[in-house]
């Protein structure tokens, strides 16, 4: 009998995403510090994150499977998450106009039941569309920009102003499907044992 599968976030667009290929996840977010962690390569950074959360979670659900991610922009040579506040998410998106950035996204999957784990970051360069501070300033008022890893929804009004993706679509939105389905087999799961 396959594990239940647990998602050690509180990240609607994470468990949507999930719900889309038939995983049905108990979320549980895990409350960790994120400021307690501080790193200059955003992939690192992310992939510990990632762990760090999927390891409380794991103490709570010892039968289980379980998946922690943790996502950062970085473009101009700035690690970015969320804004934290709208003056902040104004004066982001007036640097990330124009620009190429690029969205890492760590996943750390635990099974609680063997103790294996695999940590693995997922790449995906955003192209930002040139906008003026007029459209910027009126999307910061929509509130979404806030809730977001590098300050934009992609599955949201944020898609309006991404020209190109190069690489995953699903890791800008918080966790790669694909990445995901890879990891679960190295586990020797298949996505089907939980459908």
């Amino acid at each position: 009998m396959s594990p239940s599968f647990v998602l050690a976030s509180a990240s609607s667009a994470r468990k949507q995403l999930l719900q889309q290929v038939g995983i049905d996840a108990i979320a549980c977010k895990s409350d960790f510090d994120e400021s307690s962690i501080q790193h200059e390569d955003p992939e690192k950074l992310t992939n510990t994150l990632a762990l760090c959360k999927a390891q409380i979670v794991a103490e709570k659900y010892p039968h289980s499977l379980v998946l922690g991610c943790d996502s950062v922009l970085f473009v101009a040579g700035e690690i970015h998450g969320k804004p934290a506040s709208p003056a902040e998410a104004i004066a982001r998106w007036q640097l990330m106009r124009g620009k190429i950035g690029r969205l890492y996204t760590g996943h750390a999957l635990i099974d609680s039941r063997t103790g294996k784990k695999l940590v693995k970051c997922g790449i995906t360069k955003v192209y930002f569309a040139e906008i003026s501070d007029r459209i910027i300033a009126a999307y910061v008022a929509t509130g979404e920009p806030l809730h977001c890893a590098g300050g934009f929804a992609i599955d949201g009004q944020g898609g309006l102003f991404i020209t190109k993706l190069e690489g995953c679509h699903s890791n800008v939105i918080g966790l790669s499907l694909p990445l995901l389905h890879q990891m679960l087999n190295e586990l020797g799961y298949g996505i089907v044992d939980f459908w």
